[in-house]
């Protein structure tokens, strides 16, 4: 048996990994998040200046990134959270992965130290540590009571956690506990 004819079969009897299985996992839907930094498992290539004409304006770079689209994030187990919002001084719920669930299946360390740099589209951005986000129990929201965010209002995704379970934020006035919040989130940078 030849070469060629040997590794065909041995691919076929599952003997080899698939090459399908070593690929990064293709989007469905157009991309909503992208991380990048000291990620371990990028999906998409670098920065492009034409088609990442938003990452353009706000001056980020990168040379590999992990983008999520609407499907990839739901794929992800979903916890809700219940704060009172600050727009309406009504308590919503909000679902979504856990932030930091989003970064390990990006491949980022999860080690407290790390950095993370949270983006809105408008260039809000906010910086905060792992361990903040674990404390904090930070998710990426996708649906708040229900039903998908629209972009324009306070999503598609958006960065936050339930001040009301974190002491030290719910003794604040409801307008000061958002800060480190970005709505209409779609970029985190991760430094290691």
């Amino acid at each position: 048996m030849d070469k060629r004819h040997f590794l065909s079969a041995l691919a076929v009897a599952g003997a080899l990994p698939s090459m399908a299985a070593a690929a990064p996992k293709a989007l469905r839907g157009p991309a909503l998040l992208t991380v990048t930094g000291a990620i371990g498992k990028p999906n998409r290539g670098p920065f492009d200046p034409v088609t990442d004409q938003m990452m353009y304006k706000q001056k980020l770079k990168f040379d590999k990134a992990y983008a999520f689209d609407f499907a990839a994030l739901d794929a992800l187990p979903a916890v809700s959270i219940k704060p009172m919002l600050e727009y309406d001084r009504k308590q919503h719920t909000l679902s979504g992965p856990l932030l930091l669930d989003v970064l390990k299946a990006a491949g980022a360390p999860l080690e407290g130290t790390a950095k993370l740099t949270l983006r809105a589209v408008d260039g809000y951005a906010v910086t905060m540590t792992v361990a903040q986000a674990h404390l904090q129990r930070f998710i990426v929201a996708t649906k708040m009571d229900g039903a998908p965010m629209a972009l324009g209002g306070l999503g598609p995704l958006w960065a936050i956690y339930e001040p009301e379970r974190i002491p030290e934020m719910a003794n604040r006035a409801v307008q000061d506990r958002f800060g480190a919040c970005p709505w209409a989130l779609y970029h985190i940078d991760v430094q290691a």
